[in-house]
């Protein structure tokens, strides 16, 4: 058996929130001495870790006993639990990974790509406020509503910003390797790049992707992302994108 003061010390958590959860029925002791101590034993050490693990996950209390007071079995719930906290890690790396290159071009006075900036965000919320800069930008020089024509879809929003980075890391280094506009395999990782983006339900030919490209190239706000990425990417990039639809 383990006093109070003893869990808190082997758990890191406070006897006050300790108290608390034995107040609300969340994690009662297994007995409470004739002095009035209260008592836990390993059925209760194994519920506050189940809990413990729920609160990393910023689960509310309540709905956390809502959860284990359906009595699934232990196993269940570890098994659940390490699946949403691997995806929670991940989601982590990612967003430290975006964190480290925003750090790193503030640090060089640089503007970072879109699909770097965006990097990592998970969340609908998320996204969205990610996307302002560029809506408020897209509405008030073209009349364009970019919510309105792509709504949030987090999980597609994440693949496709995963496809963009892959693509503009493609073409920066082919730009600093001196690869020509019409090299084979830069005209590759072109038509990858539209496959995907067919797949992905956005319809878009060779000539589509050409006009695309002249309008980043035109835009200010467009072409100042890509250039913050490699200078003379927007210009390299629309070359490019002409190549392919004349096939050269």
């Amino acid at each position: 058996m383990y006093t109070v003061k003893e869990v808190a010390g082997m758990t890191n958590i406070t006897v006050k929130t300790l108290h608390h959860y034995h107040k609300i029925g969340l994690l009662e002791p297994c007995q409470i001495s004739e002095a009035g101590y209260r008592l836990y034993g390993m059925k209760e050490l194994e519920r506050l870790q189940q809990i413990l693990f729920y609160r990393e996950l910023d689960f509310p209390l309540e709905q956390i006993q809502q959860l284990l007071d359906q009595e699934p079995e232990r196993l269940a719930i570890l098994s659940a639990q390490q699946l949403l906290l691997t995806a929670r890690m991940e989601r982590l790396q990612r967003l430290l990974e975006t964190l480290r290159l925003s750090i790193d071009h503030a640090r060089k006075g640089e503007k970072m790509s879109q699909d770097e900036m965006f990097a990592g965000f998970a969340t609908e919320e998320q996204w969205t406020e990610a996307l302002e800069e560029q809506r408020q930008y897209l509405q008030e020089t073209y009349d364009y509503d970019l919510a309105e024509q792509y709504p949030v879809d987090v999980a597609e929003m994440n693949e496709q910003a995963a496809e963009a980075k892959r693509f503009m890391d493609g073409m920066a280094e082919a730009l600093r390797s001196g690869r020509r506009v019409d090299d084979e395999q830069l005209q590759a990782l072109i038509e990858d790049h539209l496959a995907f983006l067919n797949r992905h339900g956005h319809a878009i030919g060779k000539a589509d992707f050409a006009a695309q490209c002249r309008f980043f190239l035109g835009d200010d706000f467009h072409r100042s992302m890509l250039e913050s990425q490699q200078t003379g990417l927007a210009y390299y990039l629309c070359l490019a994108a002409e190549a392919f639809a004349q096939d050269i």
